[in-house]
């Protein structure tokens, strides 16, 4: 079953927590994460992404950026920016946020799981890890050594978790602070995480949400470790990676759009042709942006018109996970047959548009000429994610988007 620890966190002082904590190293470019930090020395970006201290042609993966991450990291030590706690804990982190008009709230549990646990697929994955990105963080991780970033994780409801959190967030929170784009962010300290540990130990699996890249990098990271240490047991401390895992309940995806850049050489009318001879189409109110409002239908935009395709659920195989995912249905019956997309992580006609937007973003794009078609999207489940990986399959490129995004540098845990 699920194996969990607390640790020593290293971690800001409460009055400086605001500044420090930032949004996760691989939701910006080099030049959103320098305005981020811009003026605040203790902006936790300096350590997750130092090129930004760097001249605009560094190579981001070159020697120099993961020195100045190490160095840094010493740096907010040395002057107590960063400071680390000498008794291992849990922690609870609670997100709070107005996501699309409606107010969302997330709990989880802050620890560290085990590498064996995410290798033997007791933490399933059901996304494609790109190899330049894990030896990124891998080679950050063992740079700096530390996780700089929480891996984000979630688990079937349990009730016996559910009591436990209760009663810890009943207690003064540690930190409880609201972030520029209005995250509210509470993390209370549990210093008796026995109870925890044995309620995880009867969770058959944990599913990773967001942070495949984070898990793959840390599981090589241990391996790296692992192979230089002659007396290596599997208990070392750089076995075990910083998590967050939130009842499956609590989160909150928003749909991950696609825009295409033209359409194979068909006029707007060839394409809406095409697209009723595979199911039915239904021209919306153009006044109005539109999103599907349940999953079978995705909602397009072309030529200044907003329209429904519903795909009849006998047309849906149901019985496999993946193939029953508007997101594969799409590219099976649209995007590969009608407008010759066959590869969405290498086809440079096609880009993805994070539901954080809205659905005035896709018309925005078509209406200036960036963007010849946008699909709106329903999200996708989270049954939906957990039957994927259950399975062993792959979900489709970007078809999640996890909001809110959890914050680096609140919690930071040491391989040693």
């Amino acid at each position: 079953m699920l194996r969990i620890k607390p640790f020593e966190a290293i971690r800001p002082p409460v009055e400086i927590v605001s500044r420090l904590a930032a949004l996760p190293y691989d939701v910006m470019d080099t030049h959103e994460a320098r305005q981020m930090a811009d003026g605040n020395p203790d902006c936790f970006l300096r350590i997750s992404r130092p090129e930004l201290e760097l001249p605009d042609d560094t190579d981001p993966y070159s020697d120099a950026v993961y020195r100045r991450a190490s160095d840094n990291l010493l740096a907010f030590l040395d002057r107590g920016s960063l400071q680390r706690d000498d008794t291992p804990r849990l922690f609870l982190y609670r997100q709070s946020a107005t996501l699309l008009g409606k107010e969302r709230t997330q709990t989880g549990l802050v620890c560290c799981c085990h590498v064996d646990d995410y290798n033997n697929n007791l933490i399933k994955k059901h996304e494609k890890t790109r190899r330049a990105k894990e030896d990124d963080r891998t080679r950050h991780v063992l740079e700096t050594n530390v996780n700089s970033g929480p891996v984000f994780l979630m688990f079937k409801d349990n009730p016996d978790i559910a009591g436990l959190m209760q009663q810890a967030v009943a207690n003064p929170p540690l930190y409880d602070f609201t972030a520029p784009d209005g995250v509210r962010h509470t993390v209370w300290p549990i210093e008796n995480p026995q109870p925890f540990i044995d309620a995880f130990a009867t969770i058959p699996a944990a599913y990773v949400a967001d942070g495949h890249h984070r898990a793959a990098s840390a599981a090589r990271a241990a391996a790296t470790r692992a192979s230089q240490n002659p007396n290596h047991s599997g208990n070392e401390e750089y076995n075990w990676f910083l998590s967050v895992l939130f009842p499956a309940s609590h989160l909150t995806i928003l749909p991950y759009h696609r825009i295409v850049t033209e359409l194979n050489n068909l006029t707007p009318d060839q394409f809406l042709a095409r697209l009723r001879d595979i199911a039915p189409l239904t021209e919306l109110d153009h006044t109005q942006n539109h999103l599907p409002q349940a999953t079978g239908t995705i909602c397009i935009y072309n030529d200044k018109r907003w329209f429904s395709l519903t795909f009849p659920p006998d047309s849906i195989n149901h019985a496999d996970a993946v193939a029953s995912l508007d997101y594969q249905i799409l590219s099976d019956r649209i995007l590969d047959p009608i407008l010759g997309i066959s590869d969405l992580r290498t086809d440079p006609r096609i880009d993805f548009v994070g539901g954080i937007r809205g659905p005035e973003e896709l018309r925005k794009r078509v209406d200036a000429g960036h963007a010849a078609a946008a699909f709106a999207m329903a999200p996708v489940r989270i049954d939906q994610i957990m039957s994927v990986a259950d399975a062993g399959q792959i979900m489709p490129p970007k078809s999640t988007w996890f909001e809110p995004k959890l914050r680096s540098g609140l919690l930071v845990h040491a391989l040693d």
